[in-house]
């Protein structure tokens, strides 16, 4: 999958394969190119190439094919302690040895900086993730999440223009999780960095990212900001991957324009948006997000459709609601609703009516 002319672009894979063992490509053709500035997720299961990815463009792998450029200048034979990235990892790698200060020095007196110079950047990296009465302690002495921002100063000490993270907030709680995914992004835009961060959490990816690049099976499944990815999902496995999905399989009985009908194995027909579906008789599997589906009538938008659904189980989740259905045959399938005052709590056993937009309902491969 290409990405544009690479020709202006700050980080650029060009054809690039990667293969361990000289047979199987962890990573396959791989074009990408991203602009200064950019915050880039590479999100994907184990196994899917992304860390290999990271791993290629920091320096500590090297492409078995193709070209991966940084400010248009080939890195393929630059060692990776030449090319000016800095590094997050999950471990935080920190040395036990020396002292957060220390830990901070080092990236600099190895880039041959004086000691004066050392200090004010040390001091500035320390302060920027509000870590500056820490520089004497040592790693051991500090929590995951202080060891975590030690890290991040690590990598942001010597200015680099490019920022690698690989999982960096896995360790972590999820409340702090979540605070350290604002402040990094925060960070990054202020500094004016540019970034790739590789994760599998979605959530992480959606909250953080300019744009993320899925990744499955060693290639690039779909590029795209946050938002398209979530509504628009190019294919079955970005739709399953990203957030909570319903899905009901089917046959395409018709094309009309920007929709098509699906006759489901159940036998109800609904209207759909082809997404990569061509033809009449393709098998298809349709997608809607269980936010889009709806129950109450009065909100049911014109030209919505409906089917007859059942109620299995309610689950209460503080801001939303969840309710398991029956629907044409699918019994997890899941509808979503804002715990609002006026909401209707559905009973499990009850028989309804749900409906959804032609347009929020996708008609994509079979997977």
């Amino acid at each position: 999958m290409a990405d544009g002319a690479s020709g202006d672009a700050f980080v650029a894979f060009e054809r690039v394969q990667k293969s361990y063992d000289g047979e199987t490509l962890v990573v396959k053709d791989l074009n990408l190119s991203m602009p200064k500035g950019e915050f880039l997720t590479m999100l994907g299961p184990s196994g899917s190439g992304k860390t290999t990815c990271l791993m290629m463009l920091a320096g500590f792998e090297t492409a078995t094919h193709g070209e991966i450029k940084l400010d248009g200048i080939s890195i393929n034979n630059i060692p990776p302690h030449k090319r000016g990235i800095g590094m997050v990892f999950q471990n935080y790698a920190l040395f036990p040895h020396m002292t957060v200060a220390e830990n901070l020095s080092f990236p600099l007196e190895v880039r041959k900086i004086g000691k004066a110079d050392r200090e004010k950047k040390v001091k500035h990296a320390l302060d920027m993730v509000q870590m500056g009465a820490f520089g004497g302690r040592r790693p051991a002495q500090l929590s995951g999440g202080q060891q975590q921002r030690i890290a991040l100063a690590r990598a942001l000490v010597f200015e680099p223009e490019l920022v690698l993270m690989d999982e960096p907030l896995g360790a972590l709680d999820k409340q702090l999780r979540e605070h350290m995914q604002f402040e990094i992004t925060n960070l990054a835009h202020q500094l004016g960095i540019t970034v790739v961060y590789v994760t599998h959490d979605q959530t992480e990816a959606l909250t953080m990212s300019d744009r993320v690049a899925v990744f499955n099976d060693g290639r690039i499944q779909q590029l795209a900001p946050p938002d398209a990815l979530y509504e628009k999902p190019q294919n079955s496995f970005v739709a399953q991957f990203i957030g909570e999905n319903n899905t009901l399989e089917g046959v395409v009985t018709a094309m009309k324009g920007d929709t098509c009908e699906v006759k489901l194995d159940s036998g109800e027909m609904l209207d759909a948006t082809p997404v990569n579906v061509s033809e009449v008789g393709e098998r298809t599997r349709v997608s809607i997000r269980p936010e889009r589906v709806e129950f109450n009538k009065d909100r049911l938008k014109e030209g919505a459709h409906t089917l007859k659904a059942e109620v299995l189980e309610f689950i209460y989740m503080g801001d939303i609601f969840r309710t398991r259905l029956r629907v044409a045959g699918n019994d997890d399938f899941v509808i979503k609703t804002r715990n609002a005052p006026d909401q209707v709590r559905l009973e499990p056993g009850s028989q309804i009516e749900i409906g959804w937009l032609p347009e929020d309902c996708r008609a994509l491969d079979a997977g």
